[in-house]
This record gives structure tokens, sequence and C-alpha cells, in this order.
């Protein structure tokens, strides 16, 4: 009798299991994934040690826009994953006038200042010249703009190194939210 009832106990439990794994590991490697912040890059949006959930779904569907945090792959070592916030969309031209962000598209030829509210008011984006982005190239910056390597630094970023855009910080608990 104490075999049957270990026997039932084993087997239902081997079906929890692959129920739980049959679920959880599509979720996990095609849906969302966790993400750990390091470093001061994209303070003070997101803080080193924040614990993040990246939805990598949305952009399989439409196309990153212009303010979306994302995290991807270091295109010199893709080992590596950045967080940083797009700021240049494909075929825009990129460039820096008195410490701000201007953007020429074939919406607006002669340009548009940038408007970020996430950055502080007393931190400037230096860089110089102009880039052009091409059909699937972002440019992309952390918030931080003193203590980021990004793309004024290795260029643009191509869609083929995107995960995905951040959806959620759930550590520190107190910082709990979901982020748009």
């Amino acid at each position: 009798m104490k075999f049957k009832n270990i026997f039932s106990f084993l087997w239902e439990t081997s079906k929890l299991v692959l129920i739980s794994l049959v679920i959880i590991i599509p979720l996990r490697y095609y849906v969302i994934q966790p993400f750990f912040v390091l470093g001061a890059s994209m303070e003070p949006s997101f803080e080193n040690g924040d614990y993040l959930i990246v939805d990598e779904i949305s952009y399989r569907l439409n196309k990153p826009e212009r303010g979306d945090v994302i995290v991807f792959k270091y295109p010199y070592d893709t080992k590596q994953y950045y967080i940083k916030r797009i700021v240049g969309l494909p075929g825009e031209i990129i460039g820096f006038r008195n410490g701000k962000i201007i953007i020429k598209n074939k919406d607006n030829p002669k340009g548009f200042f940038l408007d970020e509210k996430y950055i502080l008011n007393e931190k400037e984006t230096f860089g110089g010249g102009e880039v052009k982005l091409g059909y699937d190239e972002y440019f992309v910056l952390g918030d931080n703009r003193g203590a980021s390597s990004d793309s004024r630094r290795w260029g643009p970023l191509k869609d083929k190194f995107l995960i995905g855009k951040v959806a959620v910080r759930v550590f520190p608990f107190d910082s709990f939210s979901f982020y748009k």
C-alpha cells in the first residue's frame, strides 16, 4: 500500500513539473525575459541593481518607438546585454547642437530638438557631427549621458540585436512599477 502511495505521489509530481516546464520555458525564451541592471547609465530612470522584466514579443508585432527603453545585445560582444533609450529611428539623421539632440526626418527636414523630460535639467548631451541611420538602425542613448557607453561611442544599433522593451520593474519592491 505504501509503495502505491509513493508511486502515485511521484507520478503526480512528475506531471506537475512537466506541465510547468512546458509553460515556463517557452514564456522565458520567447515572450518575457528577466534583466538585471548593472551600472549607472540609465539613472535616474533605472538604478544599478534594478530587476526588470523585458517584453520580447512586442517588437515582433510592432516597430520600436522613440523613447522606448530597450534591452539589446551589445554589437561588439553579443554575450553582453545593454539597456538604453531609443532616440533615433530608422532613416533619420541625428545631430547635436548646444548640448541637445536634433533630429531630421522626412516630416521635419530642418530638424527638431528632442524633448527629453527623463533627463535631469543640468545634463547636456555631448556629441559631434551627424549620424544618418539606415533602414534597420536605431540611435540609442543612456539617460545618464555622462556615464553611458552608447551610440555616440559605438554607432547605430542594428535591429537584429534588439531583445525587447522594458515592461516591469520588479525589484526593489518599493519601486515596483509597470513601465510605459
